[in-house]
Formats: C-alpha cells, structure tokens, sequence
C-alpha cells in the first residue's frame, strides 16, 4: 500500500506579514542569535518560544571544540522552559541564524535531534507547536512540529 505525506509549510516574504507577537518572538530570536557561542563554526542561533502563558523564553547554539558537547538553540530554550516552566506548553518557537556578519537571508530549519525533542515536546503536553523559521528574504512557518518530522519516531 502506498502512503503519501503531505506538510503544509506557510511562506512568507516579510516580518511584516507575521502577528505582532510572531514579529516580537522573530526579534528576539535574532537578538540572542547573536549572543550565542559559536567559536568554530561562526553559525550563530536563537531561537525563541511563546509559552501558553505568554512568557518568553530564548535560547541559542554553544558550541564545544569537543563536538557533539555542544547543544543546539532549540534545545537550550526547550530544555530552559521544560526546567522553569514545566506546566506551560509551547505555543510557537521561532528560529534565527545570524552569520558572516548577517541574519542568514533563508530561512534554516532545525536539525533532526532538534525536530525529534520539539515533537516529545508537542506530544508532552498535547498542543501543537508552531515553529518559524526566519531568513530576511523568505519566512517558512509550518503550524506543528510534526510537519518537520512527518515519519517521527515515537515512543513504542
């Protein structure tokens, strides 16, 4: 039997097409990006989440010259809010590359350990995650994680 996957990915072309609390998350993810520790690569990441009561909460990328000892921006802000904000689901989480000295022009989708902990995060507290993920020329959104990791694994 054949099964075919769809994804539905919203694209945008401006910040500006975005809510004002969308625009709000988009700036502070690009505002930590750049505070983020990346010595080795020069791949400065945030990433910032909405929580459902309506706390904000950011993260970004720290690299280790012992790699894989780092930990990715989604990461740190999800495991950051699942610590201090253990009742509160993710609303939104949206993602900032900032290299060479400017915000990445496309936008860069979370890697694959990143997907995999934003989906137990979803399923954790049974609420879907809108996810945006910023360039300065085009902004994909997609309404749940599992439109980034379709064909997840799941706890059996």
């Amino acid at each position: 039997m054949k099964k075919q996957v769809n994804i539905e990915i919203e694209v945008y072309n401006s910040i500006d097409e975005l809510s004002e609390k969308e625009q709000a998350l988009v700036l502070e993810a690009k505002a930590i990006a750049k505070k983020a520790y990346a010595p080795h690569s020069k791949f400065y990441v945030g990433a910032a989440l909405l929580l459902d009561n309506d706390e904000i909460v950011s993260g970004n990328n720290q690299e280790n010259v012992a790699y894989p000892s780092g930990i990715c921006a989604e990461r740190t802000a999800l495991f950051y809010a699942g610590s201090q904000f253990p009742d509160h689901a993710v609303k939104t989480l949206a993602v900032a590359v900032y290299t060479n000295g400017e915000f990445a022009e496309q936008p860069v989708t979370p890697c694959g350990s990143c997907r995999q902990v934003m989906l137990e995060t979803e399923n954790r507290y049974n609420s879907p995650m809108r996810v945006i993920m910023t360039g300065e020329k085009q902004i994909y959104v997609v309404n749940s994680v599992k439109d980034l990791l379709p064909l997840s694994f799941d706890s059996l």
